[in-house]
């Protein structure tokens, strides 16, 4: 455990992130999540996103189990798909955390080149899940 301040750093892993790109449709990720739970396969984050022109979006899934939603996705006709290395850093849920993190990553030259978190209101970590322009070096850091 790390700490800074008053927020603790519980623990910080490697991931592997699912990217998919889709058509920017009404019902698109119901179809998706759909497939997937249909499979039994539980989707630990997700973050999603339309592009600037509203016609693609992007959606990332960090899951229970990659493999088999690589291949449920290619089943269902999705292409642009990519497993993308993420660095998945649990702390504290409080004021703070992430100012934390941010400021540690910047204090050491490596910036942030995407970030998305869940949380919850009481009791348990926030999980932050970002890529950055170097997760190792990210990695050691934040889990010194």
């Amino acid at each position: 455990m790390k700490k800074e301040g008053a927020v603790v750093i519980k623990k910080v892993t490697r991931g592997k992130e699912i990217a998919v790109a889709v058509i920017n449709e009404v019902g698109v990720l119901a179809r998706i999540t759909s497939f997937l739970v249909n499979h039994g396969v539980n989707i630990e984050t997700v973050a999603g996103y339309a592009t600037p022109m509203g016609e693609e979006a992007g959606l990332m899934f960090i899951t229970n189990d990659n493999k088999v939603v690589i291949s449920i996705l290619q089943e269902h006709g999705f292409e642009d798909i990519s497993e993308n290395d993420v660095l998945i850093v649990e702390l504290e849920n409080k004021p703070g955390a992430l100012k934390n993190i941010s400021e540690i990553l910047a204090q050491n030259g490596i910036n942030i080149t995407y970030i998305y978190a869940t949380t919850c209101s009481s009791g348990c970590p926030t999980k932050v899940v970002l890529s950055t322009s170097n997760n190792k070096k990210a990695l050691v850091i934040l889990s010194e």
